[in-house]
């Protein structure tokens, strides 16, 4: 049995030549690299993403925070890693689904705020090695992404609901964690070292996707992250490597993408994400389901329809949409998600000319049409079945208006920049395009 005791916690043996014997310099004038600034134009290029929450919370089928909800001392819940055998765990299989679901990169939690790695870290024996299932996970999955060419990203908490060494902020209360042990200048190395371990061990990585930041945002001394000097460890083992944070603010020096939490940029329904938009590149993060990790009673998929709407009014933002997965306990990603994935695959097949490689269009009529625009093609989508007309400025002169899903051209009028036409959206239609050449 698998215990989580103090000791086993703290095991934190730096990699030999890494992060201990480095001295970290902070990025306050941070300048991306050429390799840096070719990501992030593929990245913007994409449009597209799975994110995958997994861990060893998937065996209690209650989502990812369950821990933290119920709350549960670390030592029972790290019971938990004994039970954990993924025997159906395929990499090969998560991979191909992804990239049929027309997705061109995966986000995968490496390690979530339960402290559990999913990958063969020798900074502590909390970790997939040391469970009867006893693989790397992280190993499989990059190599399966390496071999199918999709962009792999990992997420990484910077909480810790159960190593001592995390001064607790607002969360992980109730784990038994002791507050007098906390020692922030031995969990920052901890952490860096694990990173070191990720950017060096698993070849190229996309991106680091950071989560936990809100831990710290009431407190009433502003939390010291040390995040210029972390981020400057990443861009030096992987320049192209991109850094993004969810922490709900402005972006800080030395990241290279700006996240959104279940909203489109601009909208903050969840009230998650009301930071302005700035001019890295943006994504917004959502889930398929409610819950972010597997939970077994939720049932409440979204629809394929209302997805790739989702999709749709994000990339009218010039931004891209990581779509959430909760993969069972068994290592399936389950079959609700897998159907909406191949739906969605099949619509982008036909439709994905307006969706990647495409920025902002700039025109919109409430929730009703959006736009995307590729060039001096601007995409026109009609996201209500009830609209039969549109009157929008086009500030450029038009000069073919199309179906895109038929090619048939279609009857407009154009004067002093104002384009009014008829429409006539199909029935189960979940965007109806028009495609305008300028």
């Amino acid at each position: 049995m698998l215990t989580h005791s103090l000791k086993t916690i703290l095991a934190a043996t730096l990699l030999a030549g890494s992060i201990g014997s480095v001295t970290l310099q902070a990025q306050t004038n941070y300048e991306p690299t050429k390799e840096n600034l070719q990501a992030r134009k593929e990245f913007s290029d994409s449009r597209f993403g799975i994110f995958l929450h997994w861990g060893i919370y998937s065996t209690f089928a209650q989502g990812e925070w369950y821990m933290q909800n119920v709350p549960l001392n670390r030592d029972e819940y790290a019971k938990a890693a004994d039970a954990f055998y993924p025997h159906r765990f395929d990499a090969e299989k998560w991979v191909s689904a992804i990239k049929a679901a027309g997705a061109k990169y995966i986000c995968f939690t490496t390690r979530h705020h339960d402290g559990f790695s999913l990958w063969d870290t020798r900074q502590s024996d909390y970790n997939i090695m040391h469970t009867p299932y006893g693989k790397d996970v992280v190993r499989q999955l990059a190599d399966a992404c390496h071999r199918q060419g999709i962009k792999l990203h990992l997420y990484y908490s910077h909480i810790d609901w159960t190593r001592d060494d995390y001064p607790t902020g607002r969360t992980g209360h109730g784990t038994g964690k002791d507050p007098k042990k906390a020692n922030w200048a031995s969990y920052y190395q901890f952490m860096n070292a694990q990173l070191t371990e990720l950017l060096t061990n698993y070849g190229e990585i996309g991106a680091i996707w950071f989560d936990g930041h809100w831990d710290h945002d009431k407190d009433s001394v502003p939390f010291d992250w040390q995040l210029p000097e972390q981020y400057e460890l990443i861009h030096r083992l992987q320049p192209a490597c991109l850094v993004g944070n969810n922490h709900h603010i402005t972006p800080y020096p030395g990241e290279d993408i700006q996240i959104f939490e279940r909203d489109v940029p601009g909208e903050n329904k969840a009230g998650l994400s009301g930071q302005a938009i700035g001019r890295l590149p943006l994504e917004t993060c959502q889930t398929m389901n409610g819950m972010w990790g597997y939970k077994v009673a939720d049932q409440n998929y979204k629809s394929t329809t209302e997805l790739i709407r989702l999709l749709v009014r994000t990339a009218a933002k010039g931004a891209n949409l990581l779509l959430n997965v909760g993969p069972q306990p068994n290592g399936e990603l389950p079959a609700t998600a897998l159907a909406r994935m191949k739906e969605m695959g099949e619509w982008l097949e036909q439709n994905g000319q307006a969706i990647y490689r495409t920025e902002a269009g700039g025109i919109q009529m409430g929730d009703s049409l959006v736009s995307t625009r590729r060039g001096q093609v601007l995409y026109l989508h009609v996201l209500d079945p009830n609209l039969t007309e549109i009157d929008v400025n086009v500030p450029a002169r038009i000069r073919e208006i199309t179906n895109l899903a038929t090619g048939e051209k279609m009857q407009y009028m154009f004067r002093r920049n104002r384009l009014t036409m008829p429409v006539s959206v199909p029935e189960d239609c979940p965007d109806f395009i028009i495609k305008v050449e300028l």
